[in-house]
């Protein structure tokens, strides 16, 4: 028998960090218990007020940045300024370092900016992939024809995240559990049917992934950069459940196999928002801590498709081995189905077969 997981301290790719924002100028170092990393995918959110989220990479290069939360392009700003081996810089952007604000840094390791030229697919892409923690980041140009597009992740993704980079557009995601359909990252939309011939089509493969001639997804000089995950056991978990409507701590049990750190939560069937879950928010009536809660209840949230502060958008329990929602908050826990990106704190059971203790 194999082993279990391949990482036993999960914070050697993925790692939160709370700060609080100066509106000028500082070193964010961030809290990796295997060493502080150099992120190379940094989404920056204000936890204290209203402002916005901001997406960053080490492909794309210090100070170009996205909004999750929005259609707009690429924007040229004074963000995240470097990426440093133990964290990163700040400029004074207030989406990003707004004064005397608290604010949240998730942060991802991939190849430590160091890129590869992709001809897997017919269309040339710019690669930076991690495949021991199923991570990618991609970038490439379009032409308007239908076409492949490599990804170096080596495994079939099980989430592909899509964003135009010089001009409007919405954050297409596909979603293993929802097949050909489609959700969008900045939207409460329900998962839809595919919008003409786009990049949901065709299933992606080991090497590759399809885009066809829809105007969101190719143009003539079009830009792109796109995220891609593919599950890690005792690391990431890429799924869906079905909610039961119950509430106080008899929600569904959600299986990850890992003590979560982050979970992102999406309705599928009807409009609902994406909620996001990290251990160290706590409860809505704390601050959070670099060591999350006392107990297993999360209630503290952000919504990634829009900017309103940390706040109650549906309770769930963050356990050893999964996740449960204890409300029935239609965001996380109606009679319908979700879908979920989880993120490990620590996994269930190590590499040599040692379970983690219960929290």
């Amino acid at each position: 028998m194999g082993k279990y997981t391949a990482i036993d301290d999960p914070s050697a790719y993925f790692t939160t960090t709370l700060y609080t924002g100066n509106g000028s100028t500082q070193n964010i170092t961030n809290d990796a218990n295997a060493g502080n990393f150099k992120p190379d995918y940094i989404w920056t959110k204000a936890r204290g007020d209203t402002g916005g989220h901001a997406v960053q990479d080490s492909n794309r290069g210090a100070g170009k940045q996205f909004y999750p939360h929005s259609t707009y392009y690429e924007e040229n700003v004074e963000g995240v300024s470097a990426f440093l081996t133990n964290g990163f810089s700040l400029g004074s952007n207030g989406t990003s370092n707004a004064n005397n604000i608290t604010h949240v840094a998730w942060q991802w390791k991939c190849n430590g900016g160091t890129t590869a030229s992709d001809s897997n697919g017919s269309i040339t892409s710019t690669v930076q992939a991690n495949q021991d923690a199923g991570f990618s980041i991609v970038t490439y140009t379009t032409a308007g024809s239908a076409g492949t597009i490599g990804h170096g992740l080596g495994a079939k993704p099980d989430v592909i995240i899509v964003k135009k980079r010089n001009g409007t557009m919405s954050w297409y995601v596909r979603h293993v559990s929802t097949g050909t359909s489609y959700l969008l990252l900045n939207s409460t939309a329900a998962a839809a049917s595919n919008p003409g011939p786009s990049w949901t089509t065709t299933e992606p493969t080991s090497s590759v992934f399809s885009i066809g001639t829809s105007s969101d997804f190719n143009v003539n000089g079009g830009t792109y950069a796109a995220y891609c995950f593919a599950e890690k056991q005792g690391y990431s978990k890429f799924g869906s459940y079905k909610g039961n409507s119950h509430s106080g701590g008899k929600g569904t049990f959600v299986y990850t196999g890992f003590a979560p750190a982050r979970v992102l939560i999406k309705r599928t069937d009807v409009a609902n928002d994406w909620i996001i879950h990290d251990y160290k928010f706590g409860t809505k009536n704390s601050t959070g801590s670099s060591k999350g809660n006392e107990g297993n209840l999360n209630s503290a949230a952000l919504r990634a498709n829009e900017t309103s502060a940390l706040d109650d958008w549906g309770d769930i329990d963050m356990l050893s081995n999964g996740f449960k929602p204890r409300s029935d908050a239609a965001s996380v826990n109606a009679t319908s189905t979700y879908i979920y990106m989880a993120f490990a704190a620590h996994p269930f059971v190590t590499s040599t077969g040692t379970p983690t203790t219960a929290r």
